[in-house]
């Protein structure tokens, strides 16, 4: 009888001793799944590259040089400015709206569309001739005398001309063609290039 109780109270230890090790087993099983959880998570946002389009779309447009023609301090001759933009299309709508802008600050040079003049219209025919349609301050602005006129015209058109597309330039007002801009050059008629007026 003794040894049935002794072997029933080993036979009870060895069962919890195993049941105890089956709960540690089971707890270590699960504290190795949990790890394995939450590192499968970072690699999908890790992964996100979501710096790379903006530093493509942001990237610096590219630029081309264009020559704008301004009047000179004493205000008789035209002199070239060489001025990047961006490389547009619309490369001649660009560079008229460069030249309304006026010289650059440290150039010494002085601007040769009226002040609030704006450019509305380009277009440039097969052939080379460029209608180019100003706002009224083209004229209603413009300071006057026979040279300053010259200045301004000469100034839209030899700038224009620099383009191999470009042969003739022809001027409107508000969408209308005009006999003058001051009272002293006839723009009626389309217009080409003239380098007696640019300073050597």
């Amino acid at each position: 009888m003794r040894w049935r109780k002794y072997l029933a109270v080993v036979t009870g230890l060895l069962l919890m001793v195993v049941m105890v090790s089956g709960c540690g087993l089971t707890d270590r099983l699960r504290g190795d799944t949990q790890p394995q959880v939450k590192v499968q998570v970072p690699p999908p946002e890790a992964s996100v590259p979501a710096p790379a389009p903006e530093n493509k779309v942001g990237e610096p447009a590219k630029t081309t040089q264009v020559v704008l023609y301004f009047s000179d301090s004493s205000g008789n001759y035209l002199v070239a400015e060489k001025r990047s933009i961006p490389a547009v299309e619309g490369i001649a709508r660009a560079t008229i709206e460069e030249l309304i802008k006026g010289p650059a600050p440290d150039s010494k040079l002085l601007p040769t569309i009226p002040k609030g003049t704006v450019l509305k219209d380009i277009n440039i025919r097969p052939d080379g001739l460029a209608r180019v349609d100003f706002s009224k301050e083209l004229v209603a602005n413009h300071s006057g005398g026979s040279l300053g006129e010259s200045l301004t015209v000469y100034s839209i058109v030899n700038t224009l001309t620099q383009f191999p597309t470009i042969k003739q330039v022809q001027f409107l007002v508000d969408g209308q063609y005009v006999q003058t801009i001051a009272g002293h050059v006839d723009v009626s008629a389309a217009m080409s290039r003239n380098e007696s007026l640019i300073k050597k």
